[in-house]
Formats: C-alpha cells, sequence, structure tokens
C-alpha cells in the first residue's frame, strides 16, 4: 500500500539528442594506411605502355578449321501445342515414352524386396514366439462349433435376465427391488460385454489353470 518506492531520476540526467541511436565504432587510422597500400598507384606520365606486340596466329583459318572439324549440334526436340507457336522441350512435357524403356521398368525396387523379407522374417518371429508362449502356458484354442455354443449360451443367457428385467414392476420403491434391478442390469451389461468380444475375435485361446 501506498507510494511505489522508486528512486526519482535526477533532472540532470535527461535524455539527450540521438542517444539512444546505434553509434558506429571508432575508424582506425591503420585500416586507412593498409587501403591505400593496396591500391595500385598511377603510373607516372612519362611511364609509356608496350606496344608493338602482335600475335602471329591466324585467327580466320583457326576458326574454319573449328567449324569445319566440330561436331554439329543436334536440335532439341520440341513440342507446339498452338497455333501461335508456343513450344516446349519435348523431353520434359512427358509426352515421350521415357520411364517404360528403362531396364528395370516393371520391376519391384530393391528397397520394397528388403522391406517385404524383413516383414516376413518379422512375422514368423511372431509366430514362433506365439506358439511356443502357448506351448508353455498350455492354451487351448477354441473350436467354430465350441465358438458358436458358447456364444449362443451366452445370448440365452441375456434373453433370460433380459425377461426378467422386463417382469420387474414399474415403482422400485424398497431397497430389494433396488438392489435385485441393479444386479439384473450388471448381469445384462456384463453378457452384452462377453458377446461383444466373442463376436469381435474369430480366434480364441482359453488358458487351462
Amino acid at each position: 500500500m501506498g507510494p511505489a518506492k522508486n528512486e526519482v531520476p535526477s533532472p540532470k540526467n535527461f535524455l539527450l539528442k540521438h542517444s539512444k541511436e546505434p553509434k558506429l565504432p571508432d575508424r582506425k587510422r591503420d585500416e586507412g594506411r593498409k587501403r591505400l597500400l593496396t591500391i595500385p598507384s598511377v603510373p607516372h606520365v612519362k611511364d609509356h605502355p608496350l606496344m608493338g606486340i602482335q600475335s602471329k596466329k591466324n585467327f580466320i583459318n583457326t576458326n574454319a578449321a573449328n567449324v569445319i572439324m566440330g561436331v554439329a549440334k543436334k536440335p532439341q526436340p520440341i513440342c507446339v501445342d498452338t497455333r501461335q507457336g508456343n513450344k516446349y522441350l519435348l523431353e520434359t512435357s512427358g509426352l515421350v515414352p521415357k520411364y517404360i524403356n528403362k531396364k528395370d521398368y516393371g520391376l519391384t525396387p530393391k528397397y520394397v524386396i528388403k522391406r517385404n523379407e524383413e516383414v516376413k522374417r518379422a512375422q514368423e518371429e511372431y509366430d514362433a514366439y506365439v506358439k511356443e508362449t502357448l506351448r508353455q502356458k498350455a492354451m487351448k484354442r477354441l473350436s467354430d462349433e465350441e465358438r458358436e455354443s458358447l456364444l449362443q449360451g451366452l445370448k440365452k443367457n441375456w434373453e433370460e435376465v433380459h425377461h426378467e428385467f422386463q417382469g420387474l414392476s414399474v415403482e422400485i420403491d424398497t431397497l430389494p427391488k433396488k438392489i435385485h434391478k441393479e444386479r439384473l442390469e450388471s448381469q445384462m451389461k456384463q453378457l452384452e460385454h462377453d458377446i461383444n468380444i466373442i463376436e469381435k475375435h474369430k480366434i480364441i485361446y482359453i488358458a487351462n489353470k
């Protein structure tokens, strides 16, 4: 509470003009001298350039020989798609069957073959692990007939519990009636959960304990 206990700035330390602008570092005198030394000096007025230097090479004959002996460049095939003459390279247009002429066209890439082999090897290792685990735990697999019989039995039990639930009185005014209703609802919920699990999984294992 009360005024903030901060030191009041002195009126002598007022903000000066251009005080917050960035300042460049001071220029060193040696840098100017080094720069002057690297610049070539101006030639003297009495210095004369070298003149009269001529080459004995016959540029006309040399150019003619290069043209005669050189291999003519093949024109790049182009494609014109409009009557105004708009043209572009035929190779990058997608109209040339470029990829079907490759040696490896239609063949499975090596990285795909390698990945398929790794997936197959991992699946074999997993199957071996599952078989070994089943052998150690002595788990039994339900046949299709047993699974269907179990499923029908659960559905029959659910119908019986549901029929009993439908026979309850509308008014639940006592504690035994309330407990009985909750027990039937719990049984129906558990039976529905079991039915959904069996219908979802085609292969079921049972551990022999």
